[in-house]
């Protein structure tokens, strides 16, 4: 067990896990058991933070989702497999990533995507088609979406 191994000691460790960037709940759960803390000091340490409105996973996930999608240019599959990662329950995800394709919707985002990566390149060329779509996958679109921009036919997602 961690030092003073109260629940002080996880609030202060939880805090300095939080002071490099934004994290869920189950990432300050998991990390505060990796550093041996009791459940008991880990729960009143993660119930101190959603009071202080530090730990809040609606919040977390929502700037998550934007960021990822508006800076990284991620697709939703992908922004939802790495909130699943954070611990977000599904429930939570839908709506945000709704949200964070409202403005701009997915495909509108992956034609740019596709624009900035394929730029110059023979989109008639079988193989420069089959990275088009490579890429647009990994960066989580959904096939139909690509299969609508790339006039070819995906199996469904």
């Amino acid at each position: 067990m961690k030092g003073g191994t109260s629940s002080e000691e996880a609030l202060k460790c939880a805090f300095r896990f939080l002071g490099y960037r934004a994290r869920s709940e189950e990432e300050v759960r998991v990390k505060l058991a990796q550093m041996g803390f009791s459940e008991k000091s880990i729960k009143a340490a993660l119930e101190r933070l959603r009071v202080l409105n530090i730990l809040n996973d609606e919040d977390f996930a929502r700037g998550w989702a934007l960021g990822s999608a508006k800076g990284r240019e991620y697709g939703p599959l992908r922004i939802e497999k790495e909130l699943r990662q954070k611990g977000i329950s599904r429930s939570l995800i839908r709506p945000i990533l709704e949200e964070a394709f409202a403005g701009q919707g997915e495909k509108e985002r992956a034609r740019r995507l596709l624009g900035k990566k394929f730029k110059g390149k023979d989109l008639s060329d079988r193989k420069v088609v089959g990275r088009a779509i490579a890429s647009l996958q990994r960066f989580g679109y959904r096939n139909t979406v690509i299969a609508e921009l790339l006039g070819q036919p995906l199996e469904d997602d």
